[in-house]
């Protein structure tokens, strides 16, 4: 006899496989005679096999739950069901998510968050990669790469397959300490970094106006705010008869889509910004309007440059309304879908690819930049580094000049 919690099991496998709900409306009607139903022989087929495979998980679950040494949390094996669901898909940014997990999942795009500022992704080599630490952070300020290899949190092993575990580990109440254990590219050995927690309150706009009537934007992620503060700074610049501008996408790991085309939206003009396509080859497109600013501009951009901002690196590139400049970007092409559950779990389902305009796809390669500009990472990394000491910087006020006829 199935227990309750077995049944409960049953129905999440069965809402999740949504497919059965259209096969049954689709090939047959089910009629009802007393307290049976007389359903058609393929679907009577289709639902012994399903019953076939499921009941392998729930006999497995009953004996874990009967047989175990120790007393067994039914939540835990719940969810580990759905996990492992996601886990078989081997793509590490498709994930199910615990309440909790999800929680802090949806902080990223909140704006406000306890924790060091790190932005990971899960590597292909099954290891934990920091994308690149947010700007005026505890992990930027403690020296924190992109590139960096996260194995351990707090003398706990993490891998990429569970990394939604690994973010919950890290993040925390402010001014309390967490230790990483971080491998890196040139480094003999792993080495711990110990990091004193903060209240991440994220500004990913900032802005300045330089000499020469050049302005300068930095967006150092897109959440929420991002468009809006973005053209707030645009406007301050624009009433100081800003003449070009430096748009500084370096070490953004990117984040909201939805952000990242508002902002391309008035830099463009009409035309595509980005498209994206499922494994049927449906595509979908994000236009830009007639709207564009009348003033030349370039965009800086480096290894920690991902996702979002890719999309529109992609953008400005293949439609040369700027010039794109510094080293190649990370190379992250896939779409997720992120969905909230009832009971407040979620996940995230890689659902698309992304291209740039000219149809490029850019997953595992990363974006060229028009002119490339190589830096040390030791410059890069500082965060007071000076106008004059940063050579992607310089070369983008350089060609502004060119273009403004400024000697």
């Amino acid at each position: 006899m199935i227990s309750k919690k077995n049944a409960i099991i049953s129905a999440i496998i069965l809402v999740l496989l949504t497919s059965i709900a259209t096969f049954a409306f689709t090939n047959a009607f089910a009629l009802t005679v007393g307290e049976k139903v007389v359903i058609s022989k393929k679907n009577y087929e289709y639902y012994k096999d399903l019953q076939k495979t499921y009941n392998k998980v729930l006999g497995l679950k009953e004996f874990i739950e009967k047989n175990y040494y120790k007393p067994v949390d039914e939540s835990k094996i719940e969810d580990g069901i759905l996990k492992g669901l996601f886990q078989a898909l081997e793509d590490p940014y498709s994930v199910y998510m615990t309440k909790s997990e999800f929680e802090d999942f949806m902080t990223h795009t909140k704006g406000s968050y306890g924790g060091i500022g790190v932005i990971m992704t899960p590597g292909e080599d099954g290891l934990i990669t920091v994308v690149s630490p947010i700007e005026d952070t505890p992990g930027e300020r403690a020296g924190i790469k992109s590139g960096d290899k996260i194995l351990k949190v707090n003398g706990k092993e993490v891998t990429a397959d569970k990394l939604e575990e690994a973010v919950a580990m890290i993040k925390g109440d402010p001014g309390t300490k967490v230790t990483l254990t971080v491998y890196r590219d040139g480094k003999e050995k792993p080495f711990d970094v110990e990091i004193v927690r903060e209240e991440i309150r994220l500004k990913t706009v900032k802005s300045r106006m330089m000499e020469n009537d050049i302005g300068y934007i930095r967006i150092t992620m897109f959440d929420e705010q991002t468009a809006e503060d973005f053209k707030s700074h645009l406007k301050k610049l624009q009433q100081q008869q800003v003449k070009g501008l430096i748009i500084d996408l370096r070490n953004n790991p990117g984040g909201l889509l939805s952000e990242c085309v508002k902002i391309a939206d008035e830099l463009l003009g009409k035309q595509v910004i980005v498209y994206t396509q499922d494994r049927a080859g449906n595509r979908e497109y994000e236009y830009s309007d007639d709207r564009k600013i009348n003033i030349p501009y370039v965009i800086l951009v480096n290894k920690g440059s991902a996702s979002a901002s890719e999309i529109l690196s992609g953008a400005v590139k293949d439609t040369k309304s700027g010039t794109l400049i510094g080293t190649t970007t990370f190379g992250k092409g896939l779409v997720q879908q992120v969905k909230a559950l009832e009971d407040g779990t979620g996940f995230k389902l890689t659902t698309s690819q992304y291209f740039t305009p000219n149809g490029t796809y850019i997953h595992g390669k990363g974006i060229e930049p028009d002119i490339v500009i190589e830096m040390s990472e030791e410059k890069m990394e500082r965060g007071d580094i000076k106008d004059q000491e940063d050579l992607q910087l310089q070369k983008g006020i350089e060609v502004l000049k060119k273009k403004l006829g400024i000697q």
